[in-house]
C-alpha cells in the first residue's frame, strides 16, 4: 500500500531532521539547524499526506473510519503528534537545540510500527466496540496528552544533559549557550506538562462516555484505565507542586521521566495484561 511506502520514507526523514538537529549542536552553524527543521516540516507534511490517504482508502474498502483503530495505527500517529507539536514549540520559541531531543522519539515510533514482529499494518473493519463516533475525540485527545508528554520528557533528560555537560571541561560545554537556560527548560516542562494534562483528562472523560455507551459503565478499572488514571494523578502531583510548593529545576525534570515512564506503560505496556483496550487483541 502507497500510504505505508510513505511511512516508511517518513521515518528515514525523521531520522535525517534528528541528524541535522544533532549537527547543529556539534558544529553550531545555524544552517544546519534550518535545514533540520525544514526536513521535519517535510516529513511531518508527508505523514500528513500518509494518513489521508489510508484514511481514504478505508472507505475505498466500504470500511471508513479514521486511521486510529489498530497498534499500528496508533503508533504512527503518535509519531504524528509528537512531531507536530515539537514543531509548533520550535517554531515558537525559535530554538533548534531541542530537536535533539524530541526527534529521536518520533522515529523510534515509527521504526518499531514497522519492524516490530506481530504487527499489523492492514487496514480492516473496526470491531463493534470501537464503531463510535467517540473514536476520533477520545483517541486525538488522549494521544495529543502523550505527545505533550513525550516532550516533556525530552526536556528532562535536556535539564539533566545540560547539568551534566556544564561539569565537564570548557571546550565541552561549548554548546551550552545553544541549549535553553536552566530556568527556560524548567518552564517549557512546566507548560508542556500542563498541556498534556489538560489533554488526558479530556480523554478519560470522552473515554468514559464512550465505555458508558459501548460495555455500560463509565469506569470498570481495566486495566486501561486504571493506569490512564494514575498517570494522570502523577501529572496532577507533579503541576501541584510546581504551583503550591514551588519545586523546580531537578525534582521537575525527574517527574517528568518518571512521569513518562508511566505514560509508556499506559500505552504499551497494558498491551501484556488482560485488557478491552489492548490493541494487540
Amino acid at each position: 500500500m502507497i500510504n505505508t511506502a510513505i511511512l516508511s520514507w517518513v521515518t528515514f526523514i525523521y531520522f535525517g531532521a534528528f541528524v541535522f538537529y544533532l549537527f547543529r549542536m556539534i558544529l553550531e552553524h545555524p544552517f544546519w539547524g534550518k535545514l533540520a527543521s525544514w526536513i521535519a516540516w517535510t516529513g511531518l507534511i508527508a505523514h500528513s499526506v500518509a494518513l489521508i490517504i489510508r484514511w481514504k482508502a478505508s472507505y475505498d474498502l466500504a470500511i471508513g473510519h479514521v486511521p486510529l483503530s489498530n497498534f499500528y495505527e496508533s503508533l504512527i500517529f503518535f509519531a504524528w503528534t509528537i512531531v507536530f507539536l515539537y514543531l509548533l514549540m520550535e517554531r515558537q520559541l525559535k530554538n533548534h537545540s531541542i530537536g535533539v531531543f524530541v526527534m529521536p522519539m518520533a522515529f523510534l515510533m515509527m521504526a518499531y510500527a514497522s519492524i516490530a514482529p506481530g504487527i499489523n499494518n492492514r487496514i480492516e473493519p473496526l470491531i463493534p466496540a470501537l464503531q463510535s463516533n467517540w473514536l476520533t475525540s477520545h483517541v486525538l485527545t488522549c494521544f495529543m496528552g502523550y505527545a505533550a508528554f513525550t516532550v516533556t520528557f525530552a526536556l528532562g533528560i535536556m535539564f539533566f544533559v545540560r547539568k551534566v555537560v556544564a561539569r565537564n571541561s570548557s571546550g565541552v560545554r561549548a554548546f551550552i549557550h545553544l541549549l535553553p537556560s536552566d530556568d527556560q527548560i524548567d518552564d517549557l516542562i512546566y507548560s508542556c506538562a500542563a498541556l498534556g494534562f489538560i489533554f488526558l483528562t479530556l480523554g478519560i472523560v470522552t473515554g468514559s462516555v464512550w465505555a458508558h455507551y459501548a460495555w455500560g459503565s463509565y469506569w470498570s478499572w481495566d486495566p486501561k484505565e486504571t493506569w490512564s488514571f494514575i498517570t494522570w494523578l502523577i501529572y496532577a502531583v507533579m503541576l501541584h507542586v510546581r504551583l503550591m510548593r514551588g519545586w523546580r529545576g531537578v525534582r521537575m525534570a525527574a517527574m517528568a521521566i518518571v512521569g513518562f515512564g508511566c505514560v509508556l506503560f499506559t500505552y504499551l505496556g497494558v498491551n501484556l495484561l488482560p485488557s478491552l483496550h489492548s490493541y494487540l487483541t
